[in-house]
């Protein structure tokens, strides 16, 4: 009697067994994502700190939903703290990939540990980290800050090719310690070293805000005589400087010539306005790609572990001819 009810439990708890292992084949789940099948991507955002970053969230917005995946977004409005706390919320819910842009460049590692423990693969999109450790990450996907900083000082290079007077510069850099801050700043000044002439006269954050852009400018307006040129390491700082341009009754474009990164459609007005002189691509618009490196890793598959952008530079001519169909 009692060998025939063990081997009826034993039977039993083998049929459950079965119908349990088919369930998670058919779910979809093992992963830790969504019962419903969904690829489950949790992104970490910096924040809405200027046109940019704005495209950027809605071309990773767009391209989850278009994809079928399941969002889910935290806004760190700036802070590394806050992003840190929402990764730690995606190892939580067991997300399938984790994404996000770096507030700074560095601060990541123990994070990140936590993540490659949990076997969640982790995408950098739009800047780096500093880690040694690159197994904390699958891939980053983004602009080549440092060639953005050195297309800017050769625009400048050739546009004072002819000038023997010393041509005074002011910086306004974006958030100390972002990637995008430190490589656009080393770039441009590896570039224009080479002639003395180039001076930076004054280089001060704006924290990549228009707001932040025109008090620094004023700043560099009330302390310094003679500006010849402000690179500017975002569009919106340089649109905020523009401000504090007219204010001191100076032409922006033509008394101070004006370098800007990024080309989102502010940026392009005003350079197809000649409000500045040169502007250096850098599209935010990385939303398809990250999803295609997204259900990659997801599914255990390779990715290169550096993925570039393709970007481009535009004068005030071509910002005219390209600015009715720009997409931000």
């Amino acid at each position: 009697m009692f060998k025939k009810r063990a081997g009826a439990l034993l039977a039993a708890a083998l049929l459950v067994s079965a119908l349990a292992a088919c369930g998670d084949d058919e779910g979809g789940d093992a992963g830790g994502g969504g019962g419903d099948g969904k690829l489950v991507l949790g992104f970490a955002q910096v924040g809405a700190e200027s046109g940019w970053r704005t495209a950027n969230t809605k071309s990773i917005q767009e391209s989850a939903a278009e994809a079928g995946y399941e969002l889910k977004f935290s806004d760190a409005q700036g802070k590394q703290e806050n992003q840190i706390k929402a990764i730690r919320s995606f190892i939580t819910q067991r997300v399938d990939v984790i994404a996000f842009s770096p507030v700074v460049e560095s601060g990541w590692d123990t994070v990140l540990k936590e993540a490659q423990d949990a076997e969640i693969p982790v995408i950098l999109t739009d800047r780096a980290i500093d880690s040694p450790d690159e197994s904390l990450y699958e891939s980053f996907i983004g602009s080549d800050f440092v060639l953005e900083g050195e297309k800017a000082g050769e625009w400048l290079v050739e546009e004072y090719k002819d000038e023997t007077e010393p041509v005074n510069i002011v910086e306004l850099q974006g958030t100390p310690g972002a990637a995008p801050a430190n490589d656009r700043k080393a770039g441009f000044a590896e570039v224009i070293k080479a002639d003395p002439k180039f001076k930076v006269i004054a280089s001060q954050t704006g924290q990549f805000t228009r707001t932040d852009g025109k008090q620094v400018m004023e700043t560099f307006l009330n302390s310094n005589d003679d500006i010849d040129v402000l690179y500017a390491h975002n569009d919106d700082m340089g649109l905020g400087a523009i401000e504090a341009i007219e204010a001191a009754g100076l032409e922006p474009g033509k008394d101070i010539k004006i370098i800007t990164v990024d080309a989102v459609k502010d940026g392009m007005t005003a350079l197809s306005e000649g409000k500045i002189n040169f502007i250096v691509e850098c599209s935010p618009l990385l939303g398809p790609q990250l999803m295609e490196l997204a259900q990659t890793v997801a599914d255990g598959g390779t990715v290169e572990k550096r993925v570039l952008t393709e970007e481009t530079t535009f004068t005030p001519e071509q910002a005219k001819e390209v600015l009715p169909e720009r997409q931000y």
